[in-house]
């Protein structure tokens, strides 16, 4: 991945999610607050975070492999974990879905932006993919705090222009970074 769409897809994706929190009419405010608990989130994050991650173990060659000479039976073993996560940790899953995702959308992000000293501007990408990072570790081993989160967040109608405004903010300035290099 280029340093270019690198930088520019993670800017568009926060600035989306900044002008969905200042636009604020209910329907945000109901979806945001039932995602943590919801069954068509867990399918959706948690199933594609499986996908995403069974598809990576494919690419292991057999120098990261230690026990096992190809990957077949580590993507059976990642697969049996996730019907088994379905089955019995339902609970917050689109949470730990969304984290899964974050933590595999990482790499790539910060691989194109790695050694790339001659353009600082990178940083404004590197800070929200960390701040992402740090966000989606503590959110896996804690995923009812989203849940309390959001609550705080619509409590009051200010806040959520706050923080929209704040991620348009961010994101319009890493897109507008990212035609830069």
């Amino acid at each position: 991945m280029s340093l270019f769409l690198a930088t520019l897809l993670p800017g568009l994706f926060v600035a989306l999610l900044g002008a969905v929190l200042l636009w604020n009419n209910s329907l945000v405010g109901s979806t945001a607050k039932a995602l943590p608990r919801s069954n068509r989130g867990a399918w959706l994050f948690f199933g594609a975070g499986a996908v995403w991650f069974i598809w990576r173990c494919s690419q292991l060659n057999e120098s990261d492999l230690i026990f096992f000479k190809t990957p077949g039976p580590v993507m059976i073993g990642f697969g049996v974990l996730a019907v088994l996560a379905f089955v019995y940790t339902p609970d917050f899953l689109a949470v730990r879905g969304l984290c899964v995702l974050m933590l595999l959308a990482a790499e790539p992000l910060l691989y194109a932006a790695y050694m790339e000293y001659s353009h600082p501007q990178r940083l404004l990408m590197v800070t929200a993919v960390y701040l992402g990072l740090g966000l989606a570790l503590y959110l896996a081993a804690a995923p009812y705090r989203l849940r309390d989160f959001f609550d705080w967040l619509f409590q009051r109608p200010s806040r959520v222009r706050l923080v929209g405004a704040i991620l348009l903010s961010y994101g319009l300035a890493t897109a507008a970074a990212a035609f830069t290099y």
